[in-house]
């Protein structure tokens, strides 16, 4: 009969081993990772936007810091496929509008909409930043009945 130790598990033993939770978590899915990180340490005008998008606002989700694809967008409604990017002055700064604007395509052609928010707008009034993106994810210009385009490189 084996013989029961009453010392506490060791890492890596014990009930989270069992429940697969082991892994570096950048091997498993890096953008999930980087997502993860991005949650914690976001902007103040980040934070003061999520403050009103997390309420909710006309019954809509938002999500923060939310992978798409190999990118991680600021704030995401998952109802409207729109993607909000909230800009600082480091995105204006060295190749950063290039990859921006690589980032803008690859959702574009995927069937999303993003939405480009100042940072300086947000600080100066968020409430007002929020209501304009809901009014925005709440009824676009343009719906298409036989849903989002084809993504790059598919036939239509």
């Amino acid at each position: 009969m084996r013989e029961l130790s009453t010392e506490p598990p060791r890492n890596g033993e014990g009930d989270r081993a069992k429940r697969g939770g082991g892994g570096s978590p950048p091997t498993q899915r890096p953008v999930v990772y980087r997502a993860r990180k991005l949650r914690s340490d976001m902007s103040l005008p980040e934070r003061m936007l999520w403050q009103q998008l997390r309420m909710r606002p006309s019954g809509l989700k938002f999500r923060r810091q939310h992978p798409i694809g190999p990118y991680v967008v600021d704030f995401y409604c998952s109802t409207a496929r729109l993607a909000i990017e909230v800009d600082g002055m480091s995105h204006e700064m060295g190749d950063n509008p290039a990859r921006d604007a690589e980032r803008a395509n690859f959702l574009r052609d995927n069937g999303y909409r993003v939405l480009r928010v100042s940072a300086r707008r947000v600080l100066d009034d968020a409430v007002a930043t929020a209501e304009a993106i809901v009014a925005r994810a709440a009824s676009p210009l343009h719906r298409p009945s036989d849903g989002p385009p084809p993504r790059a490189g598919e036939a239509n």
